[in-house]
């Protein structure tokens, strides 16, 4: 018996095999949603060199593209290794193991993902609009999506428990 996050729970009656195979087409689904996103921003980094303005970024403005598109790639091979995990023991019994492999590797990927993210959105204010803009904006942005991806769900577990 168990709720979405697998821990017990009077209002659901499934055995654990039923709690790992809900619990994997729950997180399968969030990782498709996240992966599309990551994968856009991965291929437009990706494509970024080769334009005409590429080469009139300065050195920080270089490492900020560099450490976006590593975070980039770090991101998606966190969260499509669920998939690699599951074909690799598919049919093993071991889907409670994938379960909890590809959650915690969903929640490094986010981190990832938010960083490449803020390191994107650092790299284009600061070209447009200078450092300080850069550094504001992407301070904002970084709280709100600490706050909304980890800090609001966080805080709601520990008030549940």
């Amino acid at each position: 018996m168990g709720d979405a996050d697998g821990a017990p729970s009077a209002a659901r009656s499934e055995s654990a095999a039923e709690r790992d195979d809900r619990n994997l087409a729950e997180l399968l689904q969030e990782l498709r949603v996240i992966s599309i996103g990551v994968q856009v921003l991965f291929g437009a980094l990706l494509s970024l060199p080769f334009t005409n303005r590429f080469s009139r970024l300065d050195g920080a403005q270089r490492d900020l593209y560099l450490t976006s598109l590593v975070l980039a790639a770090v991101a998606t091979t966190l969260l499509l290794s669920a998939v690699a995990y599951h074909r690799v023991v598919f049919r093993r019994g071991l889907k409670g193991g994938l379960v909890r492999f590809a959650n915690l590797m969903a929640l490094v990927g986010l981190a990832a993902v938010g960083g490449a993210i803020l390191t994107a959105v650092a790299l284009v204010i600061d070209y447009v609009a200078g450092t300080v803009p850069a550094v504001v904006v992407t301070t904002a942005v970084g709280a709100l999506l600490v706050t909304l991806w980890f800090a609001i769900p966080v805080a709601r577990r520990r008030a549940r428990h």
